[in-house]
């Protein structure tokens, strides 16, 4: 009896590229701010974002969970949407979403080579920034998205997001002293860097600001006569839910509100403010919209609730002063008639203002237990030394109850659940890649 072929194979998958593969090379390059180099690179690739309708988005704290409530919002009222974002957590991906799902490794890994390919040699050789931006930008164009909701990475003004002429609109969510080796070393020269994304004509939602910085951000808008639009802080109604006043027609919404932390009534009204502005540009997004967006919002690294070995554990990024200070606030909030003691499980990157943000977090009776953050190489940055920061904490809050250096972060966990009680708070703080490392080694990506 014959046999019957079989059906002819598939053909084989091309093997992806290692997106680490390609990002190494320009890992050497750190932060290099400037516009030249991703406008030529940009210009290589045909313009990409000159098809991409763009929401642009700045600020110190904040801008991270705004572009999340944006993106899931308009994603929700039917919109094709895009979102860039940094850092990321885990993978690369992360950075590059449509629809709130992250770009594959595969596609992302093709955009790199094609970026890659188009870098001349007699050219000015990109950052690792600008090729992870270029690629957004490309991917945005490809997959025609109906906007992009775009983060800045670092400052504005000359940051390599802020190519996009005529955002739709722009968002100021916050202004703080960080970066300011970068930026400049007071809050008004860090303003007038995240000014630098406001476009002629092009209308500017700015939250609550330092008065300096305040200052800087109208006057900015008023010599490009940007409308500048000032949302007060939605209005907790409940645990968990919101009221925002709507600018137009003073009309009460009442959404609820996924992340936590007092700081996420200011960054919500923000985030709808500018869904208003959209709608008054003929936009269409419903209430029904808003709400639901905002109930499907994820934001994981910050304020964020998970348990591991049977003990809930606290993350944050808090990665500069004003963040601690929003999370002190929080925790103090969690028991505010019978305030325990917190055990903080701690790492920062060695250009971090360490003093501000310990004393920002740090009570008599409190545990710090300092880690290394894992760096890899491509971050360009190094972690604090541990002995230095041990006794910094000390100096500034020697009622402490326990300080302790600990190899590496899970070492440090097991040591603090082992000492404490299953309702104490264990607090891990200090910067999104430790946070990041702890995501990705325990496989938790949100657990509430």
């Amino acid at each position: 009896m014959p046999l019957t072929p079989c059906p002819p194979c598939p053909p084989c998958p091309l093997p992806s590229l290692d997106i680490d593969s390609v990002i190494q090379p320009f890992q050497r390059f750190g932060v290099h701010l400037g516009l030249d180099r991703i406008i030529n690179l940009l210009a290589n690739l045909g313009n990409p974002h000159h098809q991409v309708p763009v929401i642009h988005v700045a600020g110190t704290n904040g801008k991270g969970s705004v572009c999340a409530y944006l993106s899931s919002i308009l994603t929700e009222a039917g919109y094709r949407t895009g979102r860039y974002t940094s850092p990321h957590l885990v993978d690369w991906t992360e950075r590059i979403c449509l629809n709130e799902q992250p770009i594959s490794s595969e596609e992302l890994s093709q955009l790199l080579e094609k970026v890659q390919g188009v870098i001349r040699p007699e050219d000015e050789s990109a950052t690792q920034f600008e090729v992870i931006t270029a690629a957004a930008w490309l991917y945005f164009a490809q997959q025609q998205v109906d906007v992009a909701v775009v983060e800045v990475g670092l400052g504005g003004r000359l940051d390599a997001t802020n190519v996009c002429l005529e955002p739709i609109v722009t968002i100021i969510t916050s202004i703080s002293r960080e970066h300011w080796q970068q930026l400049g070393p007071t809050v008004a020269d860090i303003a007038r860097e995240k000014a630098g994304i406001l476009k002629p004509g092009c209308p500017v939602v700015v939250g609550q600001l330092p008065l300096d910085a305040e200052e800087v951000v109208r006057s900015r808008a008023l010599e490009l006569k940007c409308p500048i639009f000032t949302p007060q802080p939605a209005r907790q109604i409940a645990t968990g839910w919101a009221e925002y006043q709507t600018l137009q027609n003073s009309q009460l919404i009442k959404y609820p509100l996924p992340l936590a932390g007092q700081i996420q009534l200011a960054n919500s009204a923000l985030a709808i403010a500018a869904l208003e502005i959209l709608q008054e540009q003929g936009w269409h997004i419903s209430e029904e919209a808003i709400i639901k967006g905002m109930a499907k919002t994820q934001w994981p690294g910050r304020m964020q609730w998970t348990t591991w070995n049977n003990h809930k554990i606290l993350l944050d990024g808090a990665h500069n002063t004003a963040a601690a200070q929003v999370l002190r606030q929080y925790v103090d909030s969690l028991d505010a008639v019978n305030p325990k003691p917190i055990t903080w499980v701690m790492g920062m990157f060695s250009d971090k203002d360490h003093a501000d943000i310990f004393a920002a977090l740090l009570r008599p009776g409190d545990r710090l237990f300092l880690v290394p953050i894992p760096v890899e190489s491509w971050t360009g940055r190094t972690s604090a030394d541990l002995d230095s920061l041990a006794n910094l904490a000390y100096r500034l809050c020697p009622q402490l109850s326990d300080r302790q250096i600990h190899p590496d972060l899970f070492t440090a966990l097991e040591v603090a659940i082992s000492t404490t009680s299953t309702d104490d708070l264990i607090v891990l703080c200090g910067s999104l890649y430790l946070v990041g490392d702890f995501l990705a080694t325990t496989n938790i990506i949100r657990k509430s």
